[in-house]
């Protein structure tokens, strides 16, 4: 099997065959409807496996048997080991931590899935990687979050599912359909389970705005804005809060934690304006860097995240730091593709 771990680890491991073949393990939820399974397949590259595995048990199906290896010099080389002809497949793949290795693994996935005739493929995308370039925003840089939504375009994709873009007008940016999911369900329920008065969830800039507003409205709570101006890449320098936060529980919500210091001055930011405790949520745990050094001094009293990236060791042995899966989220949805119902319906 495909093993995960750090650009080092890849590296000694170049040149070895895996054979992707994990057993499917019942569970107590029963199938609402007769489905020909031949015909309904989930792969999955090196990225997130564990996640794949969970929503295949979910979903009561085994993972999609496949053969992936790399050349010496570091090219991938990926066959399927079952028939796909005809078949409505999904491939689970986030293009996180090495960014390039894990899109290049769901490119040649997908143009062997096309090269064998399986009649749809759907590109299962929990991160999607060079999303923060989305715009023109200074002379002559490029937009990336276009640039690779042509490449999954080029490669065979008839459609793609996404779990919180960092911009939503992404989806215009492909010319196939795109099912964009809300990890905020699985991050609303976690935090009701921690009681907090007096609650104020936080946008930590103006962008995520209707993310935290919507946020805000299912658990009932007041709302803030953190100003921030951006002065380099991964370095912000926070200017004031909107909105008051003074004796209240703070609870920052964002889409990815990267560096995580703007996580970490914006709590410090709330904890000047009167916030008496702050806590943080957020669908992608990036966690690049210093990122757990960072929130491991900082005040903030806890990270609530979802696996749609694997954590490294660091992150797992950091009790600040709590996931919660989407591997029901992502399997309700994948089969309401695959069924031809309602998407949309999982947030009603």
């Amino acid at each position: 099997m495909t093993t995960i771990g750090t650009a080092v680890e890849k590296q000694q491991q170049k040149g070895q065959a895996t054979v992707q073949t994990p057993p499917a393990q019942k569970t107590e939820r029963k199938p609402q409807r007769h489905r020909d399974n031949d015909r309904f397949k989930i792969f999955c590259g090196s990225a997130n496996e564990k996640l794949a595995d969970d929503i295949c048990r979910f979903l009561e199906i085994p993972r999609g048997q496949s053969h992936l290896q790399r050349f010496s010099d570091g090219e991938v080389y990926f066959q399927l080991l079952e028939n796909v002809r005809g078949a409505d497949v999904f491939v689970v793949q986030p293009t996180c931590f090495p960014v390039d290795e894990h899109l290049m693994e769901l490119l040649l996935m997908i143009d062997a899935l096309k090269r064998a005739s399986a009649r749809r493929i759907t590109p299962v995308i929990p991160y999607y990687g060079y999303s923060r370039q989305d715009r023109k925003d200074k002379p002559r840089v490029a937009v990336s979050a276009k640039l690779v939504a042509d490449l999954l375009t080029t490669a065979g994709a008839h459609r793609a599912l996404v779990v919180d873009l960092h911009a939503p007008q992404i989806q215009g940016f492909f010319n196939i359909p795109v099912d964009h999911l809300f990890a905020s369900p699985v991050l609303v329920s976690a935090v009701r389970d921690l009681n907090l008065p007096d609650l104020t969830v936080v946008s930590p800039d103006a962008g995520g705005v209707e993310r935290a507003r919507f946020f805000a409205k299912k658990m009932d709570a007041a709302l803030a804005i953190v100003d921030k101006r951006r002065t380099d890449m991964n370095v912000t320098e926070v200017m004031h809060v909107i909105g008051d936060v003074k004796g209240r529980t703070a609870l920052i919500l964002d889409d990815i934690i990267d560096t995580a210091g703007t996580l970490v001055k914006t709590a410090d930011a709330l904890l000047e304006a009167g916030a008496t405790r702050v806590l943080a949520c957020a669908s992608h745990p990036v966690l690049s860097g210093l990122a757990v050094e960072r929130l491991h001094n900082s005040r903030i009293e806890q990270v609530i995240v979802t696996d749609t990236i694997p954590l490294s060791e660091a992150a797992k042995n950091e009790p600040k730091i709590k996931v919660k899966s989407i591997a029901g989220l992502l399997a309700r949805a994948i089969e309401s593709i695959h069924e031809e119902t309602s998407v949309s319906s999982l947030f009603s």
